[in-house]
């Protein structure tokens, strides 16, 4: 099944997120489910919150960029109840949209470098460093299971000049190519 979207302005994006066990109701389905939305999006992760669940999972496929990175060529993850615990202190600048927030793309300060421990799919613990494109969708979609999106990572004056495209799309007025609610 193809999830509707959630986009900006539904409090499902602003509530935390909770862990979840391995019974958690059609997990397996559920992934399966989150791996098909992400294709039909043409996205690069999606997290729970993103389809109206307030649980503390999401995926990341960074593939596309396997042309200019090829050791990116099979990084497609599930994270399940992760935890970031360490970031450089080194940051870099990268342009970042969501699928939550269609036709948004700003300049995002992220730390270049993050550990964490998570679970995977199968619910075996991991503890990994990350860097470069894989560390920025990690952030961009832990995030989202903190109730936090990236314009709240942007300076105030920015957030307010992109006040109006952020009401727009609370108020329904928006244009993109997938289902959304």
């Amino acid at each position: 099944m193809i999830y509707p979207i959630v986009i900006y302005g539904s409090q499902v994006l602003r509530n935390k997120s909770v862990e979840i066990t391995p019974d958690y109701p059609d997990f397996k389905k559920l992934i399966d489910d989150m791996w098909l939305t992400l294709g039909e999006a043409s996205g690069v992760g999606l997290a729970a919150p993103q389809i109206g669940k307030n649980i503390r999972l999401f995926i990341v496929d960074c593939t596309p960029w396997a042309e200019d990175v090829p050791e990116l060529e099979n990084f497609r993850r599930v994270f399940v109840n992760p935890e970031i615990y360490e970031r450089s202190e080194q940051t870099d600048l990268f342009e970042e949209g969501c699928l939550s927030l269609p036709g948004i793309h700003e300049n995002v300060s992220r730390p270049v470098k993050i550990r964490m421990r998570y679970l995977d799919e199968n619910f075996v613990e991991h503890d990994e460093e990350f860097d470069g494109y894989p560390a920025r969708v990690i952030q961009h979609e832990y995030d989202h299971i903190e109730g936090k999106v990236f314009t709240d990572h942007l300076s105030p004056l920015r957030r307010n000049l992109l006040k109006g495209k952020i009401l727009n799309l609370a108020k329904g007025k928006y244009r993109c190519a997938y289902k959304t609610k």
